[in-house]
């Protein structure tokens, strides 16, 4: 017997989106600039750094960027290498369309038709969301929240805790969707119901998470289930 026959189909009152690798297939562009600003500050970015910058939030990321190519973290070299990055990303963002992930669009247009409320949730910084949110459509969206608009970004809870109180939600009645380890361990920590979606790295199992190889064919009531079975548990 499946989970849908066990169990009555929740609703979710929301669903909070990462954005970044869960929606729209950036982290492709994120890659080649960061790989360009390791060949400006002299250094050649490995693939273990790589996958370490994925779902950090700019100044995490910034830190464990530095580290990982001993670098000296200075004031002056964070500045200009948030800059680089930020010029860098606008004009990937900016030249042709930002991609999508598979059934990424389906689903959005699906939930909104079913007008369950949804939030944008980000470790991108508000200036590059909003290119982001250019190409998945505002109205999709009635709230958006960027991790320099939090007192931390992920892995703490705090914008997902954010977003759901913007939509007048409980966390723990949200499905949020990721695709990075950082992003599952936000939204755990606030309580939501977790759907991970891989992209570029592998992400753990963990009790409470569940697994889809893409967004293809998700459902309201796969949704309202993982609320239902997290109920019973």
């Amino acid at each position: 017997m499946t989970t849908k026959e066990r169990y009555p189909m929740t609703r979710p009152a929301a669903v909070l989106w990462d954005m970044d690798g869960t929606l729209l297939d950036s982290e492709k562009l994120w890659d080649l600039a960061v790989r360009e600003l390791a060949a400006d500050l002299g250094r050649e970015m490995t693939d273990a750094i790589r996958h370490a910058l994925i779902g950090a939030s700019g100044p995490n990321a910034l830190r464990i960027l530095f580290n990982g190519l001993g670098l000296d973290p200075t004031p002056e070299a964070l500045r200009y290498a948030a800059a680089f990055l930020e010029r860098r990303v606008t004009e990937l963002f900016t030249t042709g369309e930002i991609p999508w992930r598979p059934g990424a669009q389906d689903t959005l247009a699906l939930l909104h038709r079913a007008e369950i409320p949804m939030a944008l949730v980000t470790n991108t910084k508000r200036s590059l969301t909003e290119f982001g949110l250019d190409t998945l459509g505002r109205q999709h969206f009635q709230a958006s929240v960027c991790a320099d608009e939090v007192p931390q970004g992920k892995p703490a809870p705090d914008i997902y805790r954010r977003a759901a109180e913007l939509l007048g939600a409980a966390p723990e009645h949200c499905v949020a969707i990721e695709d990075s380890p950082t992003g599952a361990l936000a939204a755990e920590a606030a309580g939501c119901a977790v759907l991970v979606v891989p992209c570029e790295i592998p992400v753990p199992e963990a009790p409470g998470r569940a697994f889809r190889d893409s967004l293809i064919g998700l459902t309201v009531s796969d949704l309202g289930g993982l609320l239902a079975a997290r109920s019973t548990r």
